[in-house]
């Protein structure tokens, strides 16, 4: 079976995880990287970048998948905003699934979101899109996620909890099973959330 192409979004520290994600998947060969107009020609894990966000448009005409892989701790307001620019463009975002990962088949995932390495998602979680399921993740039954999560390694989220769209969810934090989390919440690492 053909390789779909994939053209990633950002060139930092969580790039390269995403890069082992995919190659360990299989599903989609990397054309190439955008990035800084300053960066461009430079090579990450072997993948050059071969543009900026301004290539965005003329790249759009030849290759159709994108993954954001610019990490997300403080804000997901560039996330948001390439996801948003993408998408106009005609872009298309796929979910990216670690092999390592389990993803219950009752469970959703919207496009966009990547899944990584031993993350575990179980019966009839909603995952939304443009999110990051960060290695060893543990999304229980009943859980939603909105959009432009990112929940952070080894994290814990019990059944039924709500966790509104934009938020950053730390390493190692756990939270009691059917609270609500806001939207653009900011959950500390190793915090433990009960209301």
């Amino acid at each position: 079976m053909k390789k779909e192409q994939l053209i990633l979004v950002g060139g930092g520290g969580h790039c390269k995880s995403c890069i082992d994600v995919i190659e360990a998947e299989g599903k989609f060969n990397i054309v190439g990287i955008i990035d800084i107009k300053e960066k461009i020609g430079e090579k990450i894990l072997g993948y050059q970048i071969i543009g900026c966000d301004d290539d965005l448009n003329k790249l759009i005409k030849i290759f159709g998948n994108y993954l954001i892989t610019i990490g997300q701790i403080k804000t997901p307001e560039i996330r948001i905003k390439l996801f948003n620019k993408i998408k106009a463009i005609g872009g298309k975002l796929p979910i990216i699934k670690s092999p390592l990962s389990y993803v219950s088949k009752h469970a959703f995932v919207d496009e966009g979101t990547i899944i990584m390495h031993n993350a575990f998602i179980n019966a009839n979680a909603k995952i939304g899109k443009n999110c990051i399921i960060n290695t060893r993740a543990l999304i229980e039954h009943d859980v939603t996620i909105g959009n432009h999560c990112h929940i952070s390694t080894n994290a814990t989220i019990n059944g039924g909890v709500e966790i509104g769209s934009g938020t950053f969810y730390g390493s190692s934090a756990v939270c009691k099973e059917y609270i609500k989390i806001p939207e653009n919440s900011f959950i500390k690492a190793n915090s433990t959330v009960k209301n």
